[in-house]
């Protein structure tokens, strides 16, 4: 007779609990970062993880009429500090499907009727690329305006 013992995984899940999935982990360090950085420039947050159809927003804030979506990309150095590799670089990872899909987004975010929005005379796609060290601490963050 052979006995086959459970998975930690297994077992984690039947007693309802969920599995950390540490690339979410990074990327939601990463919004709260950006969040933070937009706080200090003086944007109101108007929306954090917006989800539509068609996929995610990550912050939509807003200040004296320019009303900007931001797509903030997280990568870690790992510990002891090491340097980002130039291929490990957040921001060139926005290729132009990513940011054709961001600009749905929006339009879909601005079409809803049901949702409140300020008046804005400008609107505007920005990028942030955050860096941190293994145990969570900003090594970086890199805010590039109208990023297309």
């Amino acid at each position: 007779m052979c006995t086959e013992q459970p998975t930690r995984r297994a077992s984690a899940q039947r007693r309802g609990e969920r599995r950390v999935d540490p690339r979410r982990t990074l990327g939601r360090l990463g919004e709260d970062l950006a969040a933070a950085h937009f706080t200090r420039l003086g944007f109101t947050m108007l929306a954090r993880n917006v989800h539509t159809r068609s996929g995610e927003i990550d912050l939509i804030v807003f200040d004296r009429g320019v009303l900007v979506f931001v797509e903030v990309k997280t990568r870690s150095a790992g510990f002891r500090g090491r340097r980002v590799r130039p291929e490990q670089e957040p921001l060139p990872w926005l290729r132009p499907r990513q940011r054709a899909r961001l600009r749905r987004l929006a339009l879909a975010w601005l079409s809803d009727e049901r949702r409140q929005r300020p008046s804005a005379h400008t609107i505007r796609f920005d990028a942030v690329g955050v860096i941190v060290d293994g145990r969570g601490e900003l090594l970086r963050l890199d805010h590039v305006e109208a990023a297309w």
